[in-house]
């Protein structure tokens, strides 16, 4: 395993938003944005096993770039974090032969799950298969400090089970569309971290990089977003500096996994003649409330 860099401690945990033009400086060891704005969403001691791996979910729509982003992360992390990863297709194993073919990882270190159902299902709805996967190489390559797990391509609503994961990444691309973090949807919402990927294609595209930044904040209520580009090197350091803090955090026990929910505040048409009526599809107490 190689040997651990200095990691930013707990209270340096970026939860930040940062646009294409962000300055880095130094705070606690480790790079982070100029405007860094912290938010406390952990609870000391509470993470469910803090001598395992840290389990990173990356979800998203199909083309926004998760396998890159997985790739840049092992390319830039590698040399100081002992890194596993499990990819999710439907019916190939696509995705984990794009991060062999490129030598992101000892190839035996990247494994596929072929889900043969719809990509959420076996993130969310039954995690069995991704669940052994993980366990699996945590065992074969032991001690892992972080495993990323790809979901298949999905839509809006694709969110990990914290049974599954500790941590989520959910990723959008300007190519899809300036308005999509306007959409919100769970894991716009409520994932950990929100990236906007391809950032270096947002002139051909005709997409506003700091609007998009902006209108994501706002729909995450403040919650850290990431404009990234493989290609820039100050924002591979900034998600570097995010993971870091992630895998410092699950150490120290202070990482509470949290479940977005898969089903987030939204409007049917009205059924019931005054304007519909707000109700959960799910028993748990504290299900999201939304209007039908």
């Amino acid at each position: 395993m190689p040997e651990a860099s200095k990691i930013c401690p707990p209270s340096a945990l970026p939860g930040w938003s940062t646009g294409p033009k962000t300055t880095p400086k130094e705070q606690g060891g480790c790079s982070l944005p100029e405007n860094t704005a912290f938010t406390d969403k952990t609870t000391a001691g509470a993470s469910a096993d803090p001598t395992r791996s840290l389990r990173l979910g990356v979800a998203g729509p199909v083309g926004t770039g998760k396998s890159s982003l997985i790739a840049t992360i092992c390319r830039a992390m590698s040399g100081e974090l002992s890194i596993g990863v499990i990819t999710n297709d439907i019916y190939t194993d696509e995705d984990a032969k794009f991060l062999r073919s490129a030598g992101v990882l000892p190839a035996e270190r990247i494994r596929a799950v072929e889900t043969g159902a719809c990509p959420h299902t076996a993130i969310r709805d039954d995690v069995t298969t991704n669940l052994l996967a993980v366990e699996d190489l945590e065992a074969d390559f032991a001690p892992l400090d972080l495993v990323l797990v790809e979901s298949g391509g999905d839509n809006l609503t694709a969110t990990f089970s914290p049974a599954l994961v500790d941590a989520q990444i959910f990723v959008l691309d300007v190519a899809g569309g300036g308005d999509v973090a306007r959409k919100g949807g769970p894991g716009i919402a409520r994932a950990d971290l929100l990236v906007i990927n391809k950032i270096d294609l947002a002139p051909y595209v005709d997409v506003d990089v700091e609007l998009m930044v902006s209108d994501a904040t706002a729909a995450r209520e403040g919650g850290p977003v990431l404009a990234l580009s493989r290609k820039q090197q100050d924002t591979i350091d900034d998600l570097s500096a995010w993971v870091r803090s992630m895998v410092a955090l699950h150490r120290a026990g202070g990482h509470t996994p949290q479940d977005p929910g898969p089903m987030a505040p939204h409007f049917h048409a009205d059924e019931d003649g005054d304007g519909g009526f707000f109700h959960t599809h799910d028993e748990e107490p504290d299900a999201v409330p939304h209007r039908h």
